[in-house]
């Protein structure tokens, strides 16, 4: 049984806890997860990032989700509390923060290459700076999770890396990577983007003494996903390292309740349920991402690749707490 799939013995009983952004879908699973579970949840959204040449499509569609969730079952509807933010108003974030004793913080990925860009990266860091400033000064925080992505892991600069590069190369320099990623388009804004908000927070989480878990989650899979989608722009190279990997939105959010409640929970998680090293893998995802193409057999020029990353650490944490080691679960 997934954690959090029905009412537990309310191990967040007493404690509120924030998810921003809670519009996207591993939001709205986290929403409903920590509810379950007993917690107060303060559900914030970056409302104010839209672009100026956007029309207020997105803006209305973020105010029906709201309402949605306040309406998310009058059971728990008194302790559910919603709180518009903005990426770039440090005040706004502090306020939806305020008493909380966790903090799950993501930022949603646009579902379109063409939407990532410098801009794009420039709001994700100053997101992750003000996030964990307001935590650092709310002094009910108990914990920090920060979702990022398998990408900030196994990707730097314009070539790929695996996990033992990763390991070795410390600092990233930011002015020449955002050279690199002028230069040479290979390198992913996605990747960027996560890979310096996931430093950013790292800075200040050590320096703030905020106890804070890093979730880096492969693609989130489900509804609306897109061959377009950023992370994906990098996928044949990835394939061919044996690095592409997808995750179900449900089983990351269980792994985001496990790293907040696992007392023992420290540092990254690599998050991911689904590797596709196989060319059959490889149509699999395909027809996901494309459900109305017309189903085509695998190329003869993908080849079975070693799968170039593990989980063993999130694989560990889960067993224990789906075990009840941390507690009783439902």
């Amino acid at each position: 049984m997934c954690p959090g799939s029905v009412e537990s013995a309310a191990p967040g009983s007493g404690k509120s806890v924030c998810v921003m952004d809670a519009s996207s879908p591993l939001g709205r699973a986290l929403v409903d997860r920590l509810l379950r579970r007993g917690y107060t949840v303060h559900a914030a959204t970056y409302c104010g990032c839209q672009r100026e040449d956007e029309d207020d499509e997105e803006a209305s569609s973020t105010a029906a989700l709201l309402e949605q969730l306040s309406r998310g079952g009058e059971v728990y509807k008194h302790r559910l509390k919603v709180f518009r933010a903005d990426p770039f108003d440090y005040h706004a974030i502090a306020d939806a923060v305020r008493g909380c004793a966790g903090v799950f913080c993501m930022f949603s990925t646009p579902n379109d290459q063409a939407q990532c860009d410098e801009m794009s990266v420039e709001t994700e860091v100053r997101a992750a700076h003000n996030v964990l400033e307001a935590c650092a000064q709310t002094d009910t925080m108990e914990r920090v999770v920060f979702t990022s992505s398998v990408t900030a892991v196994v990707w730097s600069g314009g070539r790929r890396r695996t996990q033992a590069a990763a390991r070795r190369r410390e600092v990233l320099e930011r002015p020449r990577l955002l050279q690199e990623v002028q230069d040479n388009h290979s390198l992913l804004w996605h990747a960027l983007a996560k890979t310096l908000s996931e430093k950013t927070a790292w800075a200040l989480a050590m320096d703030r003494g905020v106890d804070m878990v890093t979730i880096n989650a492969g693609l989130v899979s489900g509804p609306g996903l897109t061959a377009a989608h950023p992370y994906l722009k990098g996928a044949p190279d990835m394939y061919d390292d044996g690095v592409l990997v997808t995750v179900d939105a449900d089983f990351l959010a269980d792994a985001h309740v496990a790293a907040y409640e696992s007392p023992t929970a420290y540092g990254r998680y690599l998050c991911f349920d689904n590797a596709v090293c196989r060319p059959e893998d490889a149509v699999k995802l395909a027809q996901m991402l494309s459900p109305s193409a017309p189903r085509s057999p695998p190329s003869d020029e993908l080849k079975v690749i070693p799968q170039r990353i593990q989980s063993k650490k999130l694989s560990k944490l889960m067993v224990e707490f789906a075990n009840g080691i941390y507690g009783e679960l439902d």
